[in-house]
């Protein structure tokens, strides 16, 4: 199991947050039941101090174990999308392997990019419902402000990545830094709206 960190948004995150949910559930699950069991050696009963400690163990293994399904159910970014994306990506900001959440439903998106008031995003979920997640995205970046943004959410990585190019064009006319923008960004102000995609995901 490779638990190299990957940060949130890189390529990768979704695998490496299902490997360590997965461990830290089974660390927690075996330590619980070691000291429940531990509790029935010691007193001979279950009713004992170390019992009432193995339950309230369960708490946080329940959490665990819920965060590790939804992330076992989560779709990441494909090796043969991400190549592709790559290949046209230029100097655009690329965030992969988003699970957006919302009240109701999440939404599995591979791959999005933000420039100059254009969201972009890539998803190979087949269930996934473009439109909700276009007014649940809109939605969210209107909290902070954002407003007559355009978004789209493609289900065709070459449609996908035809956008990227002439986002590219877009950026290099313009002489945009994504990059620059998120790292000039000063904690306590408000969230760009690329920081917030992922503030809403998993």
């Amino acid at each position: 199991m490779d638990l190299h960190r990957v940060n949130k948004g890189d390529f990768g995150y979704i695998k490496y947050r299902k490997s360590v949910a997965i461990l830290r559930t089974a660390i927690s699950l075996i330590i619980t039941f070691g000291i429940y069991v531990a509790g029935l050696i010691l007193y001979g009963s279950q009713k004992n101090v170390l019992s009432i400690v193995a339950a309230l163990g369960c708490l946080p293994t329940g959490w665990s174990a819920v965060n590790m399904i939804m992330f076992i159910k989560a779709k990441a970014c494909e090796d043969a999308d991400k190549n592709k994306i790559e290949a046209c990506r230029g100097s655009l900001l690329i965030h992969y392997d988003h699970v957006i959440t919302s009240y109701d439903k999440n939404f599995n998106v591979s791959a999005s990019t933000v420039l100059d008031k254009n969201i972009c995003c890539y998803s190979s979920d087949e269930d996934i419902d473009e439109i909700d997640c276009e007014k649940h995205i809109k939605k969210m970046i209107a909290q902070s402000g954002y407003s007559s943004y355009s978004i789209k959410i493609f289900t065709d990585i070459d449609k996908f990545c035809d956008r990227l190019s002439q986002l590219e064009k877009l950026r290099a006319d313009k002489g945009i830094d994504p990059q620059a923008i998120e790292d000039s960004w000063i904690p306590g102000t408000t969230q760009t709206p690329a920081s917030i995609l992922l503030s809403i995901s998993l």
